[in-house]
């Protein structure tokens, strides 16, 4: 989880002490837990802690946003009372050992089915016009190779295994984080890049939609 000063995380000790869990203050390098740099968003802390822990990771492991719950902070957790916690103690823990991977949203407004088409030229869609240069950068290959369409249910809250982290190799992660402490762009376009990449970078699809409804049976017991 990332955090700024002045946001209350004070839930997540509370209301999930069956978790460990991982705070890094993205504005506050005193604090023990703090990314190399304050950019990125979310984005940097997630991947801080996957890099710093990677030998020692957890069996599963769930990335959320510092909002506990209500509209409009938290309008994209995707639980009753938009609620972060009931969307961690709901998440069938079976599921993501067997599947690797599973966004913590399964609305697919916003996100699905093409929020991201790398040659669309859109000049209101920056993180779009960006989309195809940060794609080589992480995964390599060159523009023939990145794919026309990408689409996810937003908006960077997922769970995911150990086995699915360590499917790819430390470095993988190390080049993630160079490519977020490098980059010109701003902080809300790298961020977003990075949001529509998570499903990729942990296995799936460029486009990975599932049923809604069936998302939420399967992964949420909401049947």
């Amino acid at each position: 989880m990332a955090e700024t000063k002045g946001e209350n995380v004070d839930w997540v000790s509370e209301e999930l002490q069956d978790w460990q869990h991982a705070i890094y203050h993205m504005d506050d390098s005193n604090w023990v837990l703090h990314p190399p740099l304050n950019k990125g968003r979310e984005a940097m802390a997630y991947l801080t802690f996957i890099v710093d822990h990677y030998h020692n990771l957890p069996e599963i492991m769930v990335f959320l946003h510092p909002h506990l719950m209500g509209w409009p902070q938290a309008w994209h957790t995707d639980s009753p009372d938009y609620s972060n916690v009931d969307s961690v103690r709901s998440l069938r823990l079976d599921y993501v050992r067997e599947h690797g991977y599973a966004n913590m949203r399964c609305l697919h407004i916003p996100g699905c089915p093409d929020e991201v088409r790398p040659f669309r030229n859109d000049p209101a869609r920056a993180y779009e016009l960006a989309f195809a240069d940060a794609y080589t950068y992480l995964f390599g290959g060159n523009h023939s190779t990145v794919p026309h369409t990408i689409g996810a249910a937003c908006c960077s809250q997922f769970a995911v295994s150990k086995d699915q982290v360590q499917a790819r190799p430390r470095t993988d992660y190390v080049r993630y984080q160079k490519w977020l402490i490098d980059t010109e762009l701003p902080d809300d376009v790298s961020g977003r890049v990075m949001e529509y990449t998570w499903h990729m970078i942990f296995g799936k699809g460029p486009i990975w939609c599932p049923d809604h409804t069936q998302c939420w049976c399967d992964q949420f017991g909401r049947c």
